[in-house]
């Protein structure tokens, strides 16, 4: 049986099921409602999934009972974990579910098809089949290739026409490879997403939700899982990664812009890629387009890497281009801080206050009187980076003036209170490498080290002996 047959059916099937769906999620109430994240000003059906999985499903289950079809090796037995991702998403597109709900069912998929034999058995030609960790291995790329296509479903056919040239270079590495298996569960999937992308692409009429996402994504993951099989070699195992760059792109930025800014991994923001392009003025189709763009050539490069006789350093060099030209043009803040304060010095000089600000802490911890205490910090006034100092503490003032640190010009003035022992107002000149994250920790240290220390001196002083003429007096 050609594997037309199975593409065109899925093909179909999503043609036909996607209008019916659509139809029956505006008559239920399962639509996607628009707000300010969102460029769609009409509440859309939101559950196209169900027409892809539909599809995908119909196509391998008919292959499955049709004589002389290529179902030797057994590739339908992945439908238990698909239907698992697939479950997932369509409950979280209805309820909402949390988090790690989400995880659990997306680790169960991914478990499913580990015993149908999907299974990550080899890195960079080194076998890992007997460690242990080649199980955890496999459920974690799963999710997170789960995960990634559901992350670039923000834009309409963005996430569907990234995954179909995925997975249509999946299919012709799988054909020049001889992968029968791959191009089995490719095949159709291919179909059911060419169909549903005619309802899906701008203006959309229907979105495929959490249950499209889940699906696609989780099928991609078995898809290059199966795919490196073939092609146990570094550069081989490096094709399929290439193919799924921009969900794997997206979510690596996702998670470093969310990790510097101490935000939850999960949650939703306007920094994804196709938001940075939206505000640089492209339009949503034309934002589509450049992702098609993009992912036709990185499938390119993939297929590049699998059939390639020659040398693979030319094409990965080709990539590793590509990708900095991208992130240069996107100009992220987040990088721009990072090389600031690596290459800018930042740095350099929040170390260097931070190591002062621990040796003063060491000398005041260890003072016996007010007087060391005072001289601590008079001392340790130049490293400190101080123009002037001026603490009152127990009815006495101490204050210095530090010629070496420039007090000329504009300065930083902070007056802390030491918790009822006193204050200390300090000046430190402005600069432009000087933050207020290396300012923080010398005056955090002087409230929380200095103050304690000082109550503790104050009561340790004796007290002062009344006369008996003044005792007389009382």
């Amino acid at each position: 049986m050609s594997l037309a047959i199975p593409a065109a059916v899925a093909l179909v099937l999503s043609l036909l099921i996607t209008p019916a769906c659509r139809a029956a999620c505006r008559r239920l109430g399962w639509v996607d409602h628009p707000d300010i994240r969102k460029l769609h000003r009409t509440p859309i059906p939101r559950t196209g999934g169900i027409a892809i999985f539909l599809g995908y499903a119909g196509a391998l289950i008919l292959m499955r009972f049709t004589p002389g079809g290529f179902f030797a090796h057994h590739a339908w037995t992945i439908l238990p974990g698909v239907f698992a991702a697939f479950a997932t998403g369509l409950l979280d597109d209805l309820v909402s579910l949390k988090p790690r709900t989400k995880i659990a069912g997306q680790t169960l998929a991914a478990l499913l098809v580990i015993a149908a034999g999907i299974q990550i058995r080899s890195v960079g030609g080194y076998s890992i089949e007997k460690a242990w960790w080649h199980i955890p291995l496999t459920v974690l790329w799963l999710i997170g290739c789960t995960n990634a296509v559901n992350l670039i479903d923000g834009l309409d056919g963005l996430a569907v026409g990234v995954g179909l040239f995925a997975t249509a270079a999946a299919f012709v590495s799988a054909l020049v490879s001889g992968n029968t298996a791959l191009a089995v569960v490719t095949a159709p999937l291919l179909g059911a997403l060419l169909g549903f992308l005619r309802y899906n692409f701008s203006p959309a009429s229907i979105f495929m939700g959490d249950c499209g996402s889940n699906t696609i994504g989780f099928l991609l993951g078995c898809f290059t899982i199966m795919w490196s099989q073939s092609c146990p070699t570094l550069p081989g195992m490096t094709a399929p990664v290439i193919a799924l760059a921009i969900p794997i792109l997206d979510t690596a930025l996702a998670i470093f812009r969310r990790f510097l800014r101490r935000q939850a991994i999960f949650a939703a923001d306007c920094g994804h890629v196709h938001h940075r392009l939206l505000s640089r003025g492209f339009t949503a189709r034309r934002v589509a387009g450049i992702f098609y763009a993009a992912a036709g050539f990185f499938a390119g490069l993939s297929i590049l890497l699998t059939t390639s006789m020659y040398s693979s350093v030319p094409i990965l060099a080709v990539f590793c281009i590509a990708v900095w030209l991208t992130l240069r043009y996107l100009r992220y803040d987040e990088f721009d801080s990072v090389r600031r304060i690596f290459f800018g010095g930042v740095l350099r000089h929040v170390l260097t206050a931070d190591l002062s600000v621990r040796q003063l802490e060491t000398v005041i911890h260890s003072a016996h009187s007010i007087d060391e205490c005072w001289f601590a910090i008079r001392n340790s006034g130049p490293s400190l980076g101080l123009s002037h100092a001026t603490m009152r503490a127990c009815g006495r003032t101490f204050s210095a003036e530090f010629a070496d640190s420039g007090a000329a010009g504009e300065c930083w003035s902070l007056s802390i209170p030491l918790n009822g022992a006193g204050t200390i107002d300090i000046r430190i000149p402005f600069r432009p490498d000087l933050t207020p994250a290396s300012v923080a920790p010398l005056a955090n240290s002087l409230r929380t080290v200095l103050a304690p220390k000082l109550e503790d001196l104050r009561a340790k002083s004796p007290r002062p002996k009344l006369s008996l003429s003044a005792a007389a007096g009382r």
